[in-house]
């Protein structure tokens, strides 16, 4: 089997690219590291099965020989870099999405799509299921990566449609584990960095708005049935624990050891208020669930993120090279 990654140096594309090769697959991984970063498969670059390509996949994309797989997560993920590369987001969920179809079909290969429970919005339904089509502002400054997404899916079916392409669609929830970018803003990585460096906690609204956290090893096994699965709609990917925000920070306070106080400031704009996978679809189709709990979840995160802290200067929070 040979499978081509787009987003391969990113948090979940580069452990994707470890558990394939441990399958004994041939990847190539392909990244622009406008937010991957080469430490997150550089332990790869021996690997005579593995192979890296920088390349911004809203430009041609160009794979020689087989292909049997393509897993498309390239896409800054985190409201924090969508915010910085509105523009870039959009296009790697159009122009990015299109171009690795079109290897899909030239290549005849199995195509998963890496979408987002973002695509619900600030969501009216709770639980989410997939049935359900979203509360989204286009024009919001979150829209840029909401309707991304939601273009992705929609262009992924027609060419399943039109094309025949054996297509997939994971509506991937919130996900956390080793090799997410400290910097990465998003609320666990944030309140793991403040702890660091010694600052309080920031904590939006009153922290009563819910997430529900997936390790990456859990979302990484629901992706792989999922492609091998004969099922073609999308698919929620997650963990249906839902917790709010302040537990979540109280917990990063006791894995931690931290003594610094919590900080409350303003919800952002679009904000969600509610977040949980309704799970039911992939527990039928999938015989999927997950089953590293969030405290073992969070220490592992933590032994992960105090080597990174424990690493050399001239090297930034993600761990790529200043």
């Amino acid at each position: 089997m040979r499978t081509v990654i787009t987003g391969g140096a990113g948090f979940i594309g580069s452990h994707l690219c470890d558990r394939l090769l441990a399958m004994g697959h041939e990847v190539v991984a392909i990244d622009n590291l406008i937010t991957g970063s080469v430490d997150n498969i550089a332990h790869l670059a021996s690997n005579p099965r593995f192979t890296f390509i920088r390349h911004d996949v809203t430009q041609y994309i160009l794979v020689d020989g087989p292909v049997d797989w393509i897993l498309h997560f390239a896409s800054p993920a985190s409201p924090r870099d969508y915010l910085e590369f509105p523009i870039q987001t959009l296009k790697v969920g159009s122009l990015g999405t299109h171009n690795a179809l079109g290897l899909a079909k030239a290549k005849k290969a199995a195509f998963l799509l890496a979408s987002t429970s973002e695509v619900y919005g600030d969501p009216l339904q709770h639980p989410q299921s997939e049935s359900y089509w979203g509360n989204v502002n286009p024009v919001g400054p979150r829209g840029v990566y909401d309707e991304a997404k939601r273009f992705a899916e929609a262009i992924v079916m027609a060419y399943h449609r039109v094309h025949k392409l054996d297509t997939k669609i994971a509506r991937i929830f919130n996900c956390f584990g080793p090799r997410m970018r400290l910097d990465d803003g998003r609320a666990l990585p944030n309140f793991f960095a403040q702890t660091f460096r010694g600052e309080d906690l920031t904590v939006y609204g009153d922290g009563s708005q819910t997430r529900s956290f997936c390790f990456v090893s859990d979302l990484v096994e629901g992706l792989l049935r999922l492609l091998q699965s004969g099922y073609h709609e999308p698919v929620n990917l997650g963990n249906d624990e839902e917790i709010p925000l302040l537990q979540m920070a109280r917990e990063v306070l006791e894995v931690t050891g931290s003594k610094v106080k919590l900080v409350y400031h303003p919800l952002p704009q679009d904000d969600p208020k509610v977040r949980r996978p309704d799970l039911t679809l992939a527990r039928r189709i999938l015989g999927w669930s997950p089953t590293v709990s969030r405290m073992e979840g969070l220490r592992k995160t933590y032994e992960y993120y105090k080597s990174v802290a424990a690493r050399p200067p001239g090297r930034d929070s993600a761990g790529g090279a200043k």
